[in-house]
């Protein structure tokens, strides 16, 4: 693949600049009348992993709000892996208001995510579009961190025919710098990783640790770089560090959340402490840190293969039963019934 968001995590900005476009009618002189607070409950479900209850909600948005509605549709629509019909919403929402940075970004990552999911000629023509999409982004907003950090994760990965370039990314990590220092040292860690020097990725992701005020998640990422090198204690060790962090962190759902979340996931996929993982699991589930870059209904999923696993079927059921609650749309969970 030309491109691998979902692996690492292209789609995880920060909480805060997920709800950047609720800000967007104040932000940018395109949008028109005031928030409509139906947007911010769907909003809110979604946070919360309830994506039928989200869009249920987005059906009575009022048509001040058209711009805003779209890209929120478009991002339940990525949870829920519908990446048509996200891109159709995505591509709605800039048609509606083409100066919002925060739209385009969405536009590119949905774009992302289909071509990850693609064959390599349907792939090419969406990864060059992903790339003008968060180019773009970058443009209307060059302090916009996580169109920065996106473009730079771009290209980091692709090949020069779509407009990848480690050269390229280089120069987005000098312009993370005085935007969001921990992420530029993690975009200069993947850089690195490219390059086969792996000394130097581990420094950069320790750096991103000691730079930031919220480390959980910047933990995680270390773990998922020693998981790429085999370094098994010491990823465990890790996972470790960033639960820890997490628990400081309770109320920072786009650090504590996402850490447990991932955490947990990758504990999971490289069958090691299956306990602590659902433990990971329950207690994201169980907090106030939700996020949509860690749907609630698919740890609920992940949890009813741990509850298996550790031989509670009662609990595997309920987990699943939750997961189809919340999203009667997303296909693995009706397959899990």
């Amino acid at each position: 693949m030309l491109l691998r968001l979902a692996a690492k995590g292209l789609l995880a900005a920060s909480l805060a600049a997920s709800l950047a476009c609720l800000g967007a009618a104040q932000a940018h002189p395109s949008s028109r009348g005031a928030l409509s607070p139906t947007l911010a409950q769907a909003n809110a479900a979604l946070q919360a992993g309830e994506a039928d209850k989200a869009l249920a909600l987005l059906q009575s948005v009022p048509q001040s709000n058209a711009a805003e509605a779209a890209n929120l549709e478009c991002r339940v629509r990525l949870t829920l892996e519908q990446w048509e019909a996200a891109i159709n919403k995505c591509q709605q929402a800039v048609r509606l208001d083409n100066q919002n940075s925060t739209y385009h970004l969405w536009l590119g990552r949905a774009f992302g995510e289909k071509a990850n999911q693609a064959s390599f000629l349907t792939a090419y023509p969406l990864a060059k579009r992903t790339r003008a999409e968060f180019e773009e982004a970058v443009r209307l907003d060059p302090r916009n961190a996580d169109a920065l950090a996106d473009l730079g994760e771009f290209y980091e990965q692709a090949p020069g025919v779509v407009g990848g370039g480690i050269d390229k990314a280089v120069a987005v990590a000098a312009q993370l710098d005085s935007v969001d220092p921990p992420r530029a040292h993690g975009l200069r860690a993947e850089i690195a990783e490219q390059q086969k020097d792996y000394g130097g990725a581990e420094r950069e992701y320790k750096q991103a640790i000691s730079a930031s005020k919220h480390p959980a998640s910047h933990w995680i990422s270390l773990a998922s770089f020693y998981r790429r090198r085999k370094r098994w204690t010491e990823m465990e060790a890790a996972v470790h560090s960033g639960q820890t962090a997490a628990e400081r962190d309770k109320a920072e759902s786009a650090h504590a959340g996402i850490a447990l979340y991932d955490g947990a996931s990758l504990l999971t996929e490289t069958h090691r402490d299956p306990a602590l993982a659902a433990k990971m699991f329950d207690d994201y589930l169980a907090g106030s840190a939700k996020t949509e870059e860690a749907p609630a209904f698919v740890a609920h999923l992940r949890l009813a293969r741990l509850k298996d696993q550790l031989g509670d079927p009662a609990a595997a059921t309920r987990e699943r039963a939750a997961a189809l609650a919340m999203a009667n749309e997303y296909k693995p969970a009706a397959g899990a019934q």
